[in-house]
């Protein structure tokens, strides 16, 4: 018999003390009227050792904020600035969030757990410092679903209802509140790059650079130590731009300060699953030019990590910097292949022959309207499946051709009628009986059914994510 594999240990690294003198500000956190564990996600507590917390346990460290063991005696506000729609705000910062804590997970990475909705900050300006109830559901159902369609992204660790009337003026006020938790690896942006460029502090940029090279990517700095951390960045955020299209994702907001420098996708506000596959689709109300519509995702992105350039190139020298930041578009251009194909289920023997599939999955998808979700679903692992009779599918299946299954349907999850999908008029169903009759089960079966999902994608071939 094999052993029983024993769980993960909690190993604090509150590493953020190294540079928290000039990145942060100690806060305290709101004193909630009330603290009703709503989701606990126990499958990522189980990769940073917090899984054997029980209910109480979990609402003092997550609805009260009481510092974790050996880790962050008190949470701390990070300083940043950012590009919000191209146009440059120095102030902002974390104004209704915190870093919490840092450990390592099962991987040996250092993981950091961040809050939204924990109260004012020296950085809320006018806000509140809160999160309503609705945002932290939203935020559940998209973290899930990236994660099961293999994208980098934080994932949601907790949310708790916090007996709060909201007024706001998007949605019907006044609304419930909620804080959340979230994890993921690294809560560095590329904001907290540009403030320490604008105010001037070098030696800050020289730290914070050394920091993200060294705990990020497990590299000590040295003279060249800001081209590499920008070389790293370009290809991770990259693979998100690419991982975005793969799984037909708008995020909404990819402002300078809200991406972070480990190239993983989190902060959702208005997100949008794109149905069909609409370049100029977009995610949020006021994004009234389309600037981060779906099909310019790559561009937006790209131009944050230019941001990012510009600021190092305070500390270093600007043509090694350059040379970097071009090699986005060839990194984006692989990164779109290989997230294509995995969905898909398939493997080419060539680069080209990839860039084929890639070319022809998407023209049938614009000349045939099909749902992104629907042709996935339909084509996984098959390169010629039934009913798809339109000229447009053509040469999608001329590329596949030649190319070779690597994931077959043998998951319970490929005999279902319809894919697993995420479009906002079910998130908006899910969210109705939570608001009308406290009912959370529509939502516990959505989570349900999205981690069957991502099981099945997983089920052969792995994705790193």
């Amino acid at each position: 018999m094999m052993p029983t594999p024993q769980p993960f240990r909690y190993t604090p690294d509150p590493a953020i003390g190294e540079i928290s003198d000039f990145i942060a500000d100690p806060v305290v956190a709101a004193d909630f009227p009330q603290t009703i564990l709503r989701f606990r996600n126990d499958r990522a507590a189980a990769q940073v050792g917090l899984a054997e917390l029980d209910d109480a346990q979990w609402i003092a460290h997550f609805g009260r904020f009481e510092a974790l063991p050996s880790n962050l005696p008190q949470p701390l506000a990070l300083r940043y600035h950012g590009h919000q729609f191209r146009n440059y705000n120095p102030d902002i910062g974390d104004g209704r969030g915190f870093l919490f804590a840092q450990m390592r997970d099962d991987r040996g990475r250092l993981m950091d757990l961040g809050t939204k909705g924990s109260g004012q900050t020296p950085y809320s300006r006018f806000g509140d410092g809160r999160l309503t109830l609705k945002g932290a559901v939203r935020e559940i159902l998209a973290t899930e679903m990236l994660e099961a369609l293999g994208v980098a992204t934080s994932r949601t660790f907790s949310v708790i209802e916090t007996g709060e009337d909201l007024h706001r003026g998007d949605e019907p006020s006044p609304t419930r509140s909620a804080v959340l938790v979230r994890l993921n690896h690294g809560h560095i942006r590329i904001g907290s790059f540009q403030r320490l460029a604008a105010i001037g502090d070098l030696d800050g940029l020289r730290r914070l650079s050394a920091y993200a090279l060294d705990h990020y990517y497990g590299e000590k700095a040295d003279e060249d130590g800001p081209v590499r951390l920008l070389t790293h960045v370009v290809a991770r955020t990259a693979r998100m731009a690419a991982q975005f299209m793969m799984a037909g994702f708008v995020h909404g907001v990819l402002n300078s300060d809200n991406i972070n420098i480990t190239g993983e996708s989190f902060d959702y506000g208005p997100w949008r699953w794109n149905p069909r596959f609409d370049g100029g689709f977009t995610a949020a109300y006021f994004d009234e030019s389309g600037l981060y519509a779906f099909g310019r995702q790559a561009e937006a992105i790209h131009w944050d990590v230019v941001q990012l350039a510009t600021a190092l190139a305070r500390i270093t020298d600007q043509e090694p910097l350059v040379e970097a930041i071009n090699g986005f578009g060839p990194a984006y251009s692989a990164a779109l292949v290989e997230a294509m194909l995995w969905r898909l289920g398939f493997a080419c023997a060539s680069p080209e022959e990839g860039v084929e599939v890639v070319n022809a999955i998407e023209a049938g998808l614009t000349n045939s309207g099909t749902l992104i979700d629907r042709l996935f679903h339909d084509w996984m692992g098959v390169a010629n499946p039934s009913g798809y009779t339109d000229p447009a599918f053509d040469r999608l299946r001329a590329a596949l051709s030649s190319a070779r299954a690597v994931r077959d349907r043998n998951h319970a999850y490929w005999s279902d009628e319809n894919p697993c999908s995420m479009h906002i008029e079910e998130v908006e169903s899910i969210w109705a009986p939570i608001a009308e009759k406290d009912d959370w089960s529509a939502l516990e079966a959505k989570i349900a059914a999205v981690r069957r999902f991502g099981e099945a994608m997983r089920a052969i071939q792995s994705y790193e994510m």
